[in-house]
C-alpha cells in the first residue's frame, strides 16, 4: 500500500506549481546588499562595526548603517531572516552619528537609507553619478606610507593659523588647485603634495590627478574637479592661506608710527656644559615691549635665561605690530634648532626653557630682513646646512 502511495505521490510531484522567486524592489536588494557587507565584516573581523575617528571609514560607514537598518521596522522585517548573527540585535542605535554624516562616504550612502519611516520604493536627496563619483574619491584613501615627512608641514600649518599668519576662507570651487595648497574638508587638513600634468575631459573642462595627503596620515589619488566638488558639497570646508608676514617692522619709524616693542638676541654667560659649548651660536630670540635691559635684569634668577647673566648681542626695533605674532612666527622659523636642555630653578624644580636656538647670528639677521620684505613666508632653519631652506 505504501508503495502505491509512493507512486501516488511522484506522479502529482509532476503537477506542482514551483514556488515564485521572491521579487525585490531595487531598495530592497540594497538594503540586503549593504547588510551582506556588515556580515561579511563580521565573518572577517569576529566582531560587529564600531564607532570611532580611529576605526577605517569603512567601519565606521557599517556601523552607522547597521544603527539604521536595526531602527527601520521595515528593513528589519526584510534582514531578519537572514540575520543569523543576530547583529541587527547588536546594534547600538543611542549612539551619536551626528559626527560623521558630514563626510561624503557616509552621507552619499546613507542617502539611500534616509527616512527610517517613509516608502521603501523612494529615494531622497540621491546624489547625481558625478557626484558619487567625486565622494567616492574622498573616501577611497590609503594608509600614507611616507607620512613622516609631511606630519612636521602640518603641525606648522595649524601654529601659524593659531598665530594668525595663516587664516581660513570660504573655499574659491573655480579657483585652480596648485601644488603646495591647504584646505579643510570633512574637518581635516588636506594638503596637496602632487599635481599631475593638466589633460581635458571628455566634457571638455580641463583637469588634473592630484595627490592629497589628510592630517590623519591617509592620502588620495583624486581629480582636481573632484576636489572641487567635494568642498563644494562639504559647508565646512575651508581654504587655508598662505602664510602672509609682509612688511611687520622697519628699523626707523616715519611721522605716525607708534613703537610697538623690541626683537632681541641674547647670548648666555652660563656654565652648563650644552651652553658653554655652543656659546657662539646659542642664542635667545624674544621680544618685548619694553626696554630690553629691564627685561634682563636679574636674569640669573629666572630659568628663562638659564639661571645665568646675558648679553644683548642684537636688537631690532618695531613698529605697529603685534608682538606675540611676531614672537610666535621667529620661534617656529627655527623651531629644528631649539636647544633641549633641563634645568633647575631657584626652587629645585626642573624646567626646559623655550626660547633659545643654536642659530648663527648671521641667519637671524637673515630671517629678520625677510619677515621685512614677507619673503619668509614657507621658511624653516635647516640646521644640517645652518640656512633657511
Amino acid at each position: 500500500m505504501s508503495d502505491e502511495l509512493d507512486a501516488l505521490a511522484g506522479d502529482l510531484a509532476e503537477f506542482d506549481v514551483p514556488d515564485k522567486p521572491v521579487k525585490r524592489s531595487k531598495i530592497e536588494e540594497r538594503v540586503i546588499a549593504g547588510f551582506e557587507d556588515i556580515q561579511r565584516f563580521y565573518e572577517r573581523e569576529g566582531r560587529r562595526p564600531r564607532h570611532g575617528e580611529n576605526r577605517d571609514i569603512f567601519e565606521r560607514l557599517y556601523a552607522v548603517r547597521l544603527e539604521q537598518l536595526a531602527s527601520n521596522p521595515e528593513y528589519r522585517a526584510i534582514l531578519d531572516p537572514m540575520d543569523k548573527h543576530k547583529l541587527l540585535d547588536q546594534a547600538d542605535d543611542s549612539a551619536d552619528t551626528s559626527a560623521y554624516t558630514d563626510l561624503d562616504s557616509l552621507a552619499d550612502d546613507l542617502a539611500e537609507l534616509d527616512d527610517p519611516g517613509g516608502d521603501l520604493s523612494q529615494l531622497k536627496h540621491v546624489r547625481t553619478s558625478a557626484e558619487k563619483r567625486a565622494a567616492e574619491e574622498i573616501a577611497n584613501r590609503e594608509i600614507c606610507k611616507d607620512f613622516d615627512k609631511f606630519k612636521s608641514i602640518f603641525q606648522n600649518v595649524q601654529s601659524d593659523l593659531e598665530t594668525g599668519l595663516r587664516m581660513t576662507r570660504p573655499p574659491e570651487t573655480s579657483a585652480e588647485i596648485e601644488a603646495g595648497r591647504f584646505y579643510i574638508l570633512s574637518g581635516q587638513k588636506a594638503y596637496v603634495a602632487e599635481k599631475g600634468e593638466a589633460f581635458r575631459q571628455d566634457y571638455g573642462d580641463w583637469d588634473a590627478r592630484l595627490r592629497v595627503v589628510f592630517d590623519n596620515g591617509t592620502e588620495s589619488n583624486l581629480l582636481m574637479r573632484s576636489l572641487h566638488r567635494a568642498m563644494s558639497k562639504d559647508p565646512t570646508s575651508r581654504t587655508i592661506s598662505d602664510p602672509v608676514a609682509g612688511p611687520l617692522f622697519s628699523d626707523s619709524s616715519i611721522e605716525g608710527d607708534e613703537a610697538s616693542g623690541i626683537v632681541y638676541v641674547l647670548r648666555s654667560k652660563s656654565e652648563i656644559p650644552a651652553v658653554a659649548e655652543n656659546r657662539d651660536i646659542l642664542h635667545k630670540i624674544g621680544v618685548t615691549g619694553g626696554s630690553v635691559e629691564r627685561r634682563i635684569a636679574n636674569a640669573s634668577q629666572y630659568p628663562t635665561f638659564l639661571m645665568a647673566e646675558v648679553e644683548i648681542v642684537s636688537t631690532y626695533e618695531l613698529y605697529n605690530i603685534n608682538r606675540t605674532k611676531l614672537e610666535n612666527l621667529l620661534h617656529r622659523v627655527f623651531d629644528r634648532a631649539r636647544l633641549n636642555v633641563e634645568i633647575k630653578d631657584r626652587f629645585g624644580k626642573s624646567v626646559t626653557p623655550k626660547e633659545w636656538f643654536l642659530v648663527p647670528l648671521p641667519v637671524i639677521d637673515e630671517a629678520i630682513e625677510r619677515i621685512k620684505d614677507g619673503s619668509i613666508a614657507g621658511m624653516v632653519y635647516d640646521p644640517n646646512t645652518a640656512q633657511l631652506t
